[in-house]
C-alpha cells in the first residue's frame, strides 16, 4: 500500500471580477456600507460560475482610500458589507483584492502602480495565493483597464456595459480574447459556453 501523500491540488480556472458597475451599483468614491447595491443577476452569475467549477475573485481599484476619502478599516466595512448581501443570494467570492493606489493621471491604459489596474499584478498576486489557472481565467469588469489588466495576466477579458466597446483596446487588439457583452449575466454565459466546448 503507498504511502505517499498526493500532491498539491491542480490550478483552478478563474473569473476575476470588477466591483463597481460590474457586481454592484456604481456609487463615486462609495465610503457608505449603505450604498452598496448588488446589480440584478450578478448573485445568480457568480452561483452559475462557482457550480461550474470557477475560484471566484474580486480585484477592485480603491483610489477612495489613496485620495483620503475612506480608511482601508472602512473599505473593509464596505466588503464585509457585500459579503453578506451576497450571502444572502446564496453566492459568495474566494478572495477580495484592492488597490489603494490614487492615480495622477485620467488614462485608464496607462500603469502608474503595479496592482492598479490596467497593470495585472492584483490578478497575478491572486493566481500565486490561490493555485489559479491563468489561461483557463476570465477577467470581467466595467472598464478598458480591467479588460487590459486581465489580457496583461494571461486571461481572456470581458468587457460589460450597457455601452460596452472594445474600440479603446490599444491595436493591435488580442484576436479571440477580448469580448463585450451587456452585463455580467452575459459574461457569466459566455464564460459557461466556453468552458462546456470540447
Amino acid at each position: 500500500m503507498s504511502t505517499e501523500s498526493p500532491g498539491p491540488p491542480p490550478p483552478r480556472p478563474a473569473v476575476f471580477l470588477d466591483r463597481d458597475d460590474t457586481l454592484v451599483a456604481d456609487v463615486p468614491y462609495l465610503t457608505d456600507p449603505a450604498g452598496l447595491r448588488v446589480l440584478p443577476g450578478a448573485a445568480r452569475a457568480l452561483v452559475d460560475l462557482r457550480r461550474a467549477g470557477f475560484a471566484l475573485v474580486l480585484t477592485t481599484n480603491q483610489s477612495a482610500v489613496g485620495r483620503g476619502l475612506l480608511t482601508e478599516d472602512g473599505l473593509r466595512a464596505i466588503h464585509d458589507e457585500f459579503e453578506r448581501l451576497l450571502a444572502a443570494e446564496g453566492a459568495s467570492l474566494d478572495a477580495i483584492y484592492y488597490c489603494t493606489h490614487a492615480p495622477r493621471a485620467d488614462d485608464r491604459t496607462v500603469v502608474e502602480h503595479p496592482d492598479r489596474k490596467p497593470a495585472p499584478g492584483m490578478l497575478l498576486r491572486a493566481a500565486a495565493d490561490l493555485g489559479l489557472d491563468l489561461p483557463r481565467s476570465w477577467m470581467v469588469g466595467d472598464r478598458i483597464s480591467d479588460v487590459l489588466a486581465g489580457l496583461g495576466a494571461g486571461c481572456r477579458s470581458i468587457l460589460v456595459g450597457s455601452n460596452a466597446t472594445l474600440d479603446e483596446l490599444p491595436k493591435p487588439a488580442e484576436g479571440g480574447r477580448a469580448f463585450a457583452v451587456a452585463d455580467l449575466a452575459a459574461a457569466a454565459a459566455l464564460i459557461l459556453a466556453d468552458s462546456e466546448t470540447p
